[in-house]
């Protein structure tokens, strides 16, 4: 089917425009055997950059369609590999410029999915909005004009669901990378017209880089889910050997299988370790201290900032 489908993208990007017809026949092809292939990832990439207009079906089936080829298009499901990332940053940055607003859109609904993505992959999503905001254009613009430097609405969604992603660095958990570039572009826009969900985002992401904190085992790791693929699909496998793998691997579960197999494994003190990470370290403040007095001076988003740590103390 891959032939026919690419043969249907080639005909639409030189008339640089979809028909109805012809996004169908796509979506029919596309999932007639269940898959959709790199070679046919790659033809709607080329037929992206070619149309002149791009319609609400067809961003809905683009986004779709090369979700689907990252996250299942290869063993293990629900994963970006290394390589899955390189070449999806690849198609999109191949010119330099991301062309619009569905390549971005396609990104961060694959972190938003994932159960792990490479760092790479959410870090450049997050350079990207961040580029445009400092420039004032790109597809996260009203058509990609430009406009005075400043913090979109569109560009605020975006960050939001990108660092709080359970692809990223850990479900609902904020990075120091993220932090730093939410006082970057804090410091940046201080003056301009911001969007009014800015300043919200600001305090939570920070707050939550301070005072939050992620499981050892949060997200399991590429290989280690197709070693769990490997041992569901072989039927010779140890149970046992498995299942204390599993237990290494995501110690909480401990308590569930002591209950069933008759023997109580000690587990993790989750309210323990939810107050330790309360707790601002003295590293973390040292940092906070740092990226305040970067400017030279506490504005008001800090001061909020810091009255809203001082008061989950």
């Amino acid at each position: 089917m891959t032939t026919h489908f690419i043969a249907i993208a080639e005909r639409a990007a030189a008339d640089g425009q979809i028909a109805a017809d012809e996004l169908l026949a796509l979506r029919r092809e596309g999932w007639g055997d269940g898959i959709i292939t790199r070679a046919e990832a790659e033809a709607l990439f080329a037929l992206n950059n070619s149309l002149v207009e791009r319609t609400p079906a067809w961003c809905d089936f683009f986004v779709e369609a090369i979700g689907e080829f990252v996250l299942n298009g290869t063993p293990p499901r629900l994963q970006c590999s290394d390589e899955e990332a390189e070449w999806l940053i690849g198609q999109i940055d191949h010119d330099g410029v991301l062309e619009s607003m569905v390549e971005l859109e396609a990104i961060v609904r694959i972190i938003e999915r994932a159960e792990n993505t490479p760092e790479r992959l959410k870090n450049y999503v997050l350079a990207q909005v961040e580029r445009e905001v400092l420039t004032g254009t790109g597809p996260t613009r009203c058509g990609g004009d430009l406009s005075a430097t400043h913090i979109s609405a569109a560009e605020c969604r975006i960050i939001r669901r990108v660092i709080w992603a359970s692809g990223g660095h850990g479900p609902a958990a904020v990075s120091r990378y993220d932090a730093e570039m939410l006082f970057r572009l804090k410091d940046a826009t201080l003056t301009e017209e911001n969007a009014v969900e800015w300043d919200e985002l600001f305090i939570d992401g920070v707050a939550n880089y301070l005072k939050g904190f992620v499981f050892d085992h949060a997200q399991v790791s590429h290989e280690r889910k197709r070693e769990l693929e490997a041992f569901i699909a072989d039927n010779r496998a140890n149970v046992g050997r498995v299942i204390g793998g599993v237990l290494r691997e995501v110690p909480h579960v401990a308590n569930h299988f002591g209950k069933v197999f008759g023997k109580k494994q000690p587990g993790t003190d989750y309210a323990a370790k939810a107050a330790a990470g309360a707790l601002v370290t003295d590293e973390e403040n040292e940092w906070l201290e740092k990226m305040i007095a970067a400017d030279g001076e506490v504005d008001e988003l800090e001061r909020r900032l810091i009255a809203r740590l001082a008061a989950e103390i």
